[in-house]
């Protein structure tokens, strides 16, 4: 069902993104080393993921990193290689028997992370290279961190040695994925190697407009064409909004509550990120804060940006503070060249009190 909120796998499920779909299960039939799946939030990249890997004649392991903290240790890293495993076991079973540091006991597999028998991710690649695999990493972005080096490192001897092996890492902290790959930067470990990069866009107004009048046909509702179009164009063609409205439309007929269900998820999401923050400096907290208000209301430059933060706080603030927040705001891809690419976060932002 097109309205199903969880990420699809299958096809039939998946609302257009064929074009997207196909490269990506060319790249890995093509045997490309590493391949990036780019895009905002909610855009839809973890279902063009499953859908490419369940069609693709290639085993695949799915490691979600999202669980990861930032200051993530090998204890959390190697858990989550081990719950993706532990997935897969019916199909790695053979090429994970036999490895040393990985026990599987049962329907688990446990891999050592320390001590004499510890094994890297880098001896742990070889390994499975004995067998065509993908290995996804769903917001790869996360694995920044204490230990960043050393998945980067494993992966660079991958793409080098373990011809057998593809690496898809999706993001929707664009920038963040990219700082993690660093493959510009001569210090980086991927230094200098190529990717393959698929970037979702979101829907037009058309194709969102269709994909409400299916969603809502699948469902036997029927919805005015008034609705559908106000609804396509407040979410801005983000397939996981689009979602979320037809399922509060389907329930409360009441377009009003479906745009305050987005927003109240929004402000979490965002509130989320200025706690973050707050563990750093509660200042620097505040100050993202203000220049989301800032931008949300209008300031779409950097000296107007400047003098609403200035005005907010009734002092000067340093150019280099300000360039700190502006981009990592671009980083987080919630804003770009003074405009939120969410229209959700934008409102979302405009309710924060500062």
């Amino acid at each position: 069902m097109l309205f199903d909120e969880r990420p699809k796998a299958r096809r039939e499920d998946l609302f257009d993104r064929v074009k997207e779909v196909s490269e990506v299960i060319d790249a890995i039939d093509k045997g490309r080393p590493i391949i990036v799946l780019s895009g905002i939030r909610r855009i839809g990249k973890t279902s063009v993921l499953l859908v490419a890997l369940n069609e693709v004649n290639v085993d695949s392991v799915l490691i979600d990193c999202r669980a990861l903290k930032e200051n993530y240790g090998r204890r959390e890293l190697y858990a989550l290689f081990s719950t993706a495993f532990s997935s897969k076991l019916d199909k790695l079973r053979d090429v994970l028997k036999g490895i040393r540091g990985v026990s599987i006991m049962g329907n688990y597999v446990e891999l050592k992370w320390s001590g004499r028998d510890y094994l890297s991710l880098t001896e742990l690649f070889d390994k499975l290279n004995r067998r065509r695999l993908v290995i996804a990493l769903d917001e790869a972005q996360r694995l920044r961190g204490p230990l960043a080096n050393e998945v980067k490192d494993a992966i660079a001897h991958a793409y080098d040695y373990d011809r057998n092996l593809t690496f898809i890492l999706t993001g929707s902290e664009v920038g963040l994925l990219h700082e993690l790959l660093n493959v510009d930067d001569e210090e980086s470990p991927l230094y200098g190697r190529y990717y393959h990069e698929v970037a979702l866009g979101r829907f037009s107004v058309d194709e969102s407009e269709e994909f409400l009048r299916r969603g809502f046909s699948e469902l036997s509702i029927s919805v005015s064409d008034d609705v559908i179009t106000s609804i396509a164009e407040y979410f801005d063609g983000i397939p996981g909004w689009l979602t979320l409205a037809g399922n509060v439309y389907a329930g409360t007929r009441d377009l009003s509550q479906v745009r305050e269900t987005a927003i109240k998820i929004a402000m979490s999401e965002i509130e989320n990120l200025i706690r973050v923050k707050e563990r750093t400096s509660p200042i620097v907290a505040r100050r993202y804060e203000t220049v989301l208000r800032c931008i949300a209301n209008g300031s779409n430059s950097w000296g107007r940006v400047l003098r609403c933060l200035e005005d907010e706080e009734g002092s000067t603030i340093s150019s280099s503070v300000l360039h700190n927040i502006i981009t990592n705001l671009e980083k987080l891809s919630i804003i770009k060249d003074y405009e939120f690419l969410d229209p959700i976060y934008r409102e979302a932002s405009k309710r924060l009190k500062g």
